[in-house]
């Protein structure tokens, strides 16, 4: 495989140049399949399969930055109270130098939240180096300085309804009382959807109707990431815009039509219950 814009990387992985990421954004409203959607890209290039340091294609979330809350923040959340759709929840700093850190090629230890406590837990998870990046999250299009950073962004675009219910079974697995869920999601989640993370979809060079029942769009966006690991990335860099911009071509079209419906219709494990997303 060839390398290109080789960037320096801190500690042990120094030895080891790496070429850049590509930077792949996903987003998209709660439980619209944003997180399936990175995993069924996941599957179709045989990545699952590779053991974690030699992924040449990672995931990551945005949930993993959310900010650490205080005593008083944290008792809100326990009753449903808290506000974890709005753009303030998120440690924006962290996520931003974390990010740029994956750009430029380096090692990072990325941050591990405790969706039951509500708190950022002391041990980290360390993220190689790797060819691709699909980082996920209902507003990882919303600061200007992260959403300038992909080289790709898609939009998985669900129904209302269908996101709705599938949020509502999530959070009852999670013994949540079903008034507390609706009460939050009316409260807190639609206002938040439709006043911060709906206008993003503009940004989006791709929009993915259905999420993972779209498998005509999901299979576009697997052959481009097949052609970046085969190579084209190099390409790519030599074109973008300051050495990690934005290519003035839109690989495929905006919307695309049709798509297979999967028969499975079975739920990603990063779509756990514990996952507030």
């Amino acid at each position: 495989r060839r390398s290109c814009a080789m960037a320096s990387a801190g500690g042990a992985e120094s030895e080891r140049p790496h070429p850049k990421p590509f930077l792949i954004g996903v987003s998209g409203g709660t439980a619209s399949g944003k997180s399936t959607v990175c995993e069924k890209i996941m599957e179709l290039l045989g990545q699952n399969e590779v053991e974690r340091r030699q992924r040449k294609v990672l995931i990551l979330s945005q949930d993993s930055f959310y900010k650490v809350l205080t005593a008083e923040q944290q008792a809100k959340a326990l009753k449903g109270q808290y506000n974890f759709d709005h753009p303030d929840a998120f440690d924006n700093d962290l996520m931003h130098t974390t990010l740029k850190s994956i750009v430029e090629g380096r090692t990072v230890e990325v941050p591990t939240y405790d969706f039951v406590t509500h708190s950022r837990l002391a041990e980290t998870t360390v993220v190689y180096p790797a060819d691709v990046v699909l980082f996920e999250g209902i507003l990882v299009f919303y600061n200007q300085d992260i959403r300038d950073m992909f080289h790709l962004r898609l939009f998985v675009d669900t129904d209302s309804d269908v996101r709705l219910s599938r949020r509502v079974l999530r959070d009852m697995k999670r013994g949540r009382d079903l008034e507390q869920i609706l009460t939050q999601y009316t409260t807190f989640v639609k206002p938040a959807f439709e006043e911060f993370c709906l206008p993003t979809k503009k940004y989006a060079d791709v929009i993915i109707p259905r999420g993972v029942d779209n498998m005509v769009a999901i299979n576009l966006i697997v052959q481009h990431i097949q052609d970046i690991l085969n190579g084209d990335i190099c390409k790519w860099q030599r074109g973008a815009v300051n050495g990690h911009g934005r290519s003035s071509k839109r690989p495929f079209p905006e919307q695309p039509e049709g798509g297979a419906v999967l028969g499975s219709g079975k739920r990603s494990h990063l779509e756990s219950s514990s996952r507030p997303h």
